[in-house]
């Protein structure tokens, strides 16, 4: 599977990224969307041989995707993607149920007309998402085409930022990615999305922060209650 993603990948030419940023930005995105397995072997020679990049920017590559929580490092072992268990997966449902509800508090106060009309674009967007018109998934890109990172922003806390778009978002969206296929999940999700940014439009913190927690909790429950058949479709 490695070997097929690095084949496809665009080679470098002057007027593009470098290949260390290439190999990034490519095993990144094959680590979120599921296409290399939680627990799969990364091997720095075989990135190295495949795709004619010296170890030295490959490990700066590895060590960012390291720093994302994307990639963990074992002496004798070298790198894996992460693989979390439910225990540690519920941690993390709850800590994102705190912060991104605080987030909506917060943002209730701060966003303009123009900011929650944009969001609202947001959501449309994914409306028309073909797999998502197919009810298989929920899948949102990142930056500003990611609900949850755009009311994050939207908060004015810099804390919040640097805590849920920067040290965990690449982790969380893996994972929120991985439970958005469940039957009908993607119709629930996106509906709940509009209610808590009506709820923004309204300036209402209160019931914004209040349907984010909701939100956020349901989804933990999804996850745990398919977290073993997901895990055993995905075992490497």
């Amino acid at each position: 599977m490695l070997k097929e993603i690095v084949d496809n990948m665009p080679k470098a030419t002057e007027s593009t990224a470098t290949r260390a940023e290439q190999v990034f930005a490519q095993l990144q995105a094959a680590i979120i969307r599921g296409e290399l397995a939680p627990g799969s072997k990364i091997s720095e020679q075989d990135l190295a041989d495949t795709y004619g990049i010296s170890r030295g920017p490959l490990r700066e590559a590895l060590n960012r995707l390291e720093g994302q929580k994307l990639l963990v490092r074992m002496p004798h072992v070298g790198a894996r993607v992460v693989s979390l268990g439910k225990r540690e997966l519920e941690e993390l449902y709850d800590v994102r149920a705190e912060l991104e509800g605080m987030a909506c508090r917060l943002a209730a106060a701060h966003m303009s007309r123009e900011e929650v009309d944009a969001l609202y674009a947001v959501l449309q967007t994914h409306e028309q998402d073909p797999q998502f018109q197919a009810g298989t998934a929920y899948f949102e890109q990142d930056g500003d085409y990611d609900f949850h990172y755009r009311i994050i922003t939207a908060s004015g806390n810099n804390t919040l930022k640097k805590l849920l778009c920067d040290d965990l978002y690449q982790l969380v969206r893996m994972y929120r990615i991985r439970f958005s296929s469940v039957p009908k999940r993607p119709q629930t999700a996106l509906s709940e999305h509009y209610r808590i940014v009506d709820a923004l439009a309204a300036g209402d913190g209160e019931l914004a922060e209040l349907l984010m927690l909701r939100y956020i909790q349901a989804s933990k429950r999804n996850m745990a209650s398919h977290f073993d058949a997901v895990q055993l479709e995905e075992t490497p």
